[in-house]
């Protein structure tokens, strides 16, 4: 038995914040295994599932994130949850967004939904999915608190999909395998992909999100290409740094190996 609480804010003004990752990831994953509907209790949203053939239940507190602890705890006594049958995913400020890390036991390290989830729970011995948001980028005005309750850049947005599937992967691994197994696993540094660029913007690196004004943004990875159906201007964002240029149906944009 595993009880999954993907920690945010209630309302439909935080539902794009970056501190809401967790309650993305965990309605991708009532999704993906066919979890009943969320029903409310434990004053939050609850559902019942079945993960890896083990009932599974996925919680998302409405306390707000600062008061997570108040909705967690009642839900683990009431379906007789231990500690280490606790997942909890959040966001992740000292993770680059983009990555997902496990980690078993330790503080909260500021943040404040952990912070509440340990002192109703009395113990950190739980399991956690860290979704990466990163820090905020340099010369962004505000603090932190504001940067974790903005919405994520045009980049991040089109790349947002894969990142939740990658927790909800996580998660999965985690029921089927235990904990230990798949932190092994999702934790293990691989190398990095070599340095690749566009053969239409030399240097550039990958993968790039693309923007055309025909199409939604999208984002080309290993073995996708981009081949426009009309003469139009491209918008390549690349860590950051935009530059268009104009295609055409005779060209096309695909991943080749930097020289």
């Amino acid at each position: 038995m595993i009880l999954v609480v993907g920690l945010g804010n209630p309302g439909r003004e935080h539902a794009q914040n970056r501190h809401n990752v967790g309650f993305m990831a965990v309605d991708e994953l009532a999704r993906r295994v066919g979890a009943e509907p969320f029903r409310d209790r434990f004053s939050g949203a609850w559902a019942k599932a079945e993960i890896a053939g083990e009932p599974a239940f996925l919680l998302e507190p409405r306390t707000y994130m600062n008061a997570s602890g108040e909705s967690v705890q009642p839900a683990m006594a009431f379906f007789k949850i231990a500690p280490s049958e606790l997942v909890v995913v959040h966001d992740e400020l000292d993770l680059p967004f983009g990555e997902v890390r496990l980690k078993h036991g330790g503080g909260h390290a500021g943040h404040n939904g952990l912070r509440s989830i340990l002192e109703r729970v009395g113990t950190g011995d739980f399991g956690r999915v860290r979704v990466g948001i990163g820090r905020p980028p340099p010369g962004f005005q505000g603090e932190v608190a504001s940067f974790v309750l903005s919405g994520f850049a045009p980049d991040e947005r089109a790349a947002l999909p894969d990142l939740v599937k990658k927790a909800g992967d996580s998660i999965l691994d985690i029921a089927r395998r235990g904990f230990a197994a798949a932190m092994k696993d999702c934790n293990t540094r691989r190398p990095k992909e070599p340095p690749y660029a566009s053969n239409s913007v030399p240097g550039c690196a990958w993968p790039l999100l693309v923007c055309t004004d025909s199409a939604p943004p999208r984002v080309l990875s290993p073995n996708t290409g981009f081949e426009p159906e009309m003469s139009e201007t491209v918008e390549i964002a690349d860590s950051g740094i935009r530059s268009q240029f104009t295609v055409s149906p005779k060209d096309s944009l695909t991943r080749t190996p930097s020289t």
